[in-house]
This record gives C-alpha cells, structure tokens and sequence, in this order.
C-alpha cells in the first residue's frame, strides 16, 4: 500500500490506513511506539536493518516522520475497533 507523500490529507491517510488492517495494526504500534518515547529509537533500527528491503524502509520510516497523523490515526483505529 502507498501512502500520500507529504500528508497533505491526513484524514484520507487515516481512512487508507484503517481500510487495510495489515497497515492498521503497524501503525498501532509505531503510534504506541511513539507515545513511549521510542519513535527515535525505531527509527534508527529500521535504518540499521539490511534484512528490510528500501521500500519497507522508506515506507515505516514515513510512518515515523508525522507523528501528529500516527496519533490521530491510532486514535480513530482504537475507536473504531471498539465493539458498539
């Protein structure tokens, strides 16, 4: 899945990424990654990592560069992974 480079419509971001659950559930956890602190840290072992091939690498290390859209993302896929 290719995602909009630059997040210039971070609700359509958010929208694709919930539409694809593979990608939902990597973004729930670079999100939680992020709200520990460790964004950083992630970063640098994906960019360390000569088993990902380049456009894993450059896809996750996209993921990492806005957190405010990983945060909102998780948000709207928590919520809407609650039962009604």
């Amino acid at each position: 899945m290719t995602l909009p480079h630059p997040w210039a419509a971070p609700l359509d971001v958010i929208g694709a990424i919930a539409a694809h659950e593979p990608t939902a559930d990597v973004v729930l956890r670079i999100a939680r990654l992020a709200r520990a602190g460790r964004l950083e840290a992630f970063a640098h072992a994906v960019l360390a990592d000569r088993e990902l091939d380049e456009a894993t690498r450059a896809w996750v290390l996209e993921l990492t560069s806005d957190q405010t859209v990983l945060l909102a993302a998780e948000l709207y896929l928590e919520r809407a992974r609650q039962p009604n």
